[in-house]
């Protein structure tokens, strides 16, 4: 039997940034050894190359660039929506100094004229995402009409962006803090149909409802003659086929049973 040679040496890898470069060791089953950061100079350059010699015979280095999708959002709008209104806060980068954020927070009406308004400046702001909070149904109008301008738009669960507790809670505050969520990628987007689907669905749910209605004023119908000791229910198969709507309007008009016609053993059911 040959013995099989334990798998020796060390795998690093290095996270890059523009200012500084981060380095790990980890062994062959995967656990760290040790990590550090170093500056992105030549003598940077020369003292990761040397820190990375001292742990022996390195088996592969693999480089992780800053330019990797981390979520982050760098032209973001998020909306806090009530009933009439809604409160907008934009954040985007600073045109002169790197790093920085602006922020402007304003009110806007939830009126057709004015949300279009909304979505020209946001488009003109070059604006990534828009964020907003689900709030009953006061989103629809906000949603539709700024993705209809052609703004990417996000509709996001109120439970995954609670504010810190202790916090004061104003629609100001909610707004700025649904911003900087959104910015750093820490939330999430809810499903929401396209157009298409979301037509079909609204003329599905539309004759479901009149389904309903119809089935519950037919009840109440068939209540109302049982009330009156009158048991059509029991002599038709449908109160609303074909006899049925003929017996009930010649009720109402107060037609009497022909003289020629012997009587009906529906009688028995009065």
């Amino acid at each position: 039997m040959i013995d099989q040679q334990p798998e020796t040496g060390v795998f690093a890898g290095v996270d890059t940034h523009t200012d500084t470069h981060h380095a790990a060791v980890v062994d062959p089953l995967g656990r760290p050894v040790a990590d550090q950061e170093f500056p992105t100079t030549t003598q940077g350059y020369r003292a990761l190359l040397m820190w990375l010699i001292t742990f022996g015979d390195v088996q592969a280095v693999e480089e992780l660039r800053d330019d990797h999708d981390d979520g982050t959002v760098a032209r973001v709008a998020a909306i806090d929506i009530a009933k009439a209104s809604g409160m907008v806060c934009l954040r985007v980068p600073h045109d002169t100094i790197e790093g920085r954020r602006v922020q402007k927070v304003w009110t806007v009406a939830s009126t057709t004229n004015t949300i279009l308004e909304l979505g020209d400046r946001l488009v003109c702001q070059g604006v990534e995402r828009v964020v907003m909070e689900a709030t009953g149904s006061y989103w629809c109008p906000f949603f539709y009409l700024l993705e209809a301008r052609g703004l990417y738009c996000w509709l996001v669960n109120a439970r995954d962006v609670k504010n810190v507790p202790g916090r004061p809670k104003t629609d100001k505050l909610d707004a700025v803090w649904l911003a900087k969520l959104a910015e750093r990628g820490m939330v999430r987007a809810s499903f929401v149909p396209p157009k298409p689907v979301r037509q079909l669905r609204d003329f599905t749910r539309t004759r479901t409802v009149f389904v309903q209605e119809r089935t519950r004023h037919k009840h109440r119908v068939d209540k109302a003659l049982q009330d009156a000791q009158i048991k059509l229910s029991g002599v038709v198969s449908d109160l609303f086929g074909r006899s049925g709507p003929a017996m009930l309007d010649a009720m109402v008009a107060g037609a009497q049973r022909h003289p020629s016609h012997p009587p009906h053993r529906a009688s028995q059911f009065r």
